[in-house]
């Protein structure tokens, strides 16, 4: 009998390519960080936005690293990657010409849904080439789609920095630098950063004077004060929870503090609702 994983496995046959791929272009940018164009024809033709490569970097280390695709048109694919061990520093010798060996593509991918026609791609850093290759399937797929990418780096760009003439309704003329790709394919652009690159968002602006306040299903909250907590932001919830008296007599909705004094039990009808995220024994 044919079990669960195997009909998984069997999903994927036919999509997933091992290819003697060629070397076309190596780009090197500030920051050890590299695009490689790579013709590989079948990896190309099935890669989808979010999808990735497991590649060779050298013939004497046997482990394959995976590497997202940026771009996939015609015969080729490209990748965009920083330089982090020993093998993208061999991979990064490679020269127009040179043979590699991946495997691809892999990975589900990204789904756009037309009830949420303004999709919004976030990426930081070696996280910028699945929003590339997700904004290239937007610009191709010929529906009403009104895209806006935000790419963010604290190390230079690996492209050069462009203004941009594609105007964002909220963002301020100050912050204008783009991504030439993305402003070619007419698809709205912002850059962020902490190192002061012109035109970019300084992502510390303002953050002094903000307070997050939040209410909703507790995975949500909990997901919101996840993220309060990385920034260093105050942040209130006010906390769902089933209750029978309402006014803290039968201790029905209590829910774990952590106190000055130590974790303790507070009711959410009076002791609440109103809670300190980072109290919250979430």
């Amino acid at each position: 009998m044919t079990t669960e994983a195997q009909k998984h496995a069997q999903r994927h046959r036919g999509t997933i390519f091992v290819e003697q791929g060629e070397v076309l272009g190596h780009e090197a940018w500030p920051g050890d960080q590299y695009v490689l164009r790579i013709r590989a024809p079948k990896c190309a033709a099935a890669a989808r936005p979010g999808s990735f490569i497991h590649i060779s970097c050298d013939e004497e280390l046997p482990m394959r690293r995976p590497l997202s695709i940026m771009r996939a048109a015609e015969d080729w694919i490209e990748v965009l990657y920083k330089i982090v061990g020993e093998g993208l520093h061999l991979l990064a010798r490679k020269r127009c010409g040179d043979a590699v060996s991946l495997l691809g593509p892999i990975g589900q991918p990204f789904v756009l849904h037309e009830d949420r026609p303004r999709p919004l791609l976030i990426g930081g850093g070696v996280g910028i080439p699945p929003m590339v290759c997700l904004a290239d399937a937007i610009r191709n797929d010929g529906k009403a789609w009104h895209p806006l990418a935000i790419l963010g780096s604290e190390i230079p760009f690996p492209f050069k920095l462009e203004r941009s003439s594609l105007d964002v309704e909220g963002i301020g003329d100050d912050v204008h630098s783009t991504m030439p790709l993305l402003e070619q394919w007419g698809i709205p652009a912002r850059l962020t950063s902490l190192q002061g690159y012109a035109g970019c968002h300084n992502g510390s602006d303002g953050l002094t004077q903000v307070e997050v306040f939040a209410c909703g299903p507790t995975p949500m909250l909990r997901a919101v004060a996840a993220l309060a907590a990385r920034y260093e932001l105050p942040c209130q919830v006010s906390l769902e929870e089933f209750m029978a008296c309402a006014v803290g007599g039968c201790a029905g909705c209590t829910v774990r503090i952590n106190t000055p004094g130590g974790p303790a039990m507070k009711r959410v009808c009076v002791d609440g609702p109103v809670f300190d995220a980072a109290a919250v024994a979430w």
